[in-house]
């Protein structure tokens, strides 16, 4: 006799929440083999850990040729300040979890905080909790992943999975089959870094062609990106440089299917 099936029936926004995050790591695994953009490969990573995961927000910094972690994608324009904010203070969990190389959790509310300075900014946006995770593969750190939240404490399940994206995304950028693996490394993060200042630049130009706020031209640059597999960085060299009319990112609609 069959027994019966006592698990409850999955939603429609977990089956869309688990199809998203296998075509996450489906993305994650095709820069084992392909050439890929680091830029959008990052943004990728903190947009599944809110989407999916449920964090807040989400940050990640990486580490430049010089060993400083900066700012590398967030979630938001609110938390890349955040983050901005949090190498600027010398102090937070993405910065322990980058020199330990182990995941840091922390109550923000906490009047006994390890980062005095860094954890009430971090409340006066809203976000309660952190837990940073490390990006590194063996004894090598290159950044690391910064998952805020508002209110309830995330599953162990989700921090597991977040920090498996993390490690597959590591792996990633540090995949090389050449021997002079270690400078294409350094080349490909600082590479990474410099796409990034470039899309801070076109989302400030796009936000201004479109009157909206450096979000919403975030999301433009995104949609335009993948609507003409570009790659982020290139795109938003070509708007910096003036080689592309910002109104045609800002006004662009994907055409309907026939």
């Amino acid at each position: 006799m069959t027994e019966p099936d006592t698990q409850p029936p999955r939603t429609p926004t977990a089956v869309a929440q688990q199809a998203q995050l296998a075509e996450t790591f489906v993305v994650l695994a095709d820069t084992l083999v392909a050439d890929f953009d680091v830029a959008d490969l990052l943004d990728l990573l903190v947009q599944t850990c809110v989407d999916v995961l449920g964090a807040t927000a989400a940050g990640l910094l990486l580490s430049d040729h010089q060993g400083v972690l900066r700012v590398a994608a967030s979630s938001s324009e609110a938390t890349g300040l955040l983050e901005a904010f949090q190498v600027q203070a010398e102090e937070g969990p993405c910065l322990d979890a980058f020199h330990t190389q182990r995941a840091v959790t922390a109550d923000l509310t906490d009047v006994e905080s390890l980062w005095p300075t860094f954890a009430p900014v971090a409340v006066s946006v809203g976000l309660r909790s952190v837990h940073a995770l490390p990006m590194r593969l063996r004894d090598q750190s290159i950044g690391a992943l910064n998952l805020f939240h508002d209110r309830s404490t995330p599953q162990d399940i989700d921090l597991r999975v977040a920090q498996a994206l993390a490690d597959v995304a590591t792996i990633g950028i540090l995949h090389q089959q050449d021997a002079r693996a270690g400078n294409l490394v350094i080349e490909q993060l600082q590479s990474a870094l410099n796409s990034r200042v470039l899309i801070e630049q076109a989302k400030g130009v796009l936000a201004a062609t479109g009157h909206n706020d450096m979000d919403t031209a975030f999301q433009q640059l995104r949609r335009y990106s993948r609507d003409h597999n570009a790659k982020l960085g290139e795109l938003a060299s070509q708007i910096a440089s003036g080689s592309l009319e910002p109104s045609v990112v800002v006004q662009w609609r994907k055409p309907a299917q026939p």
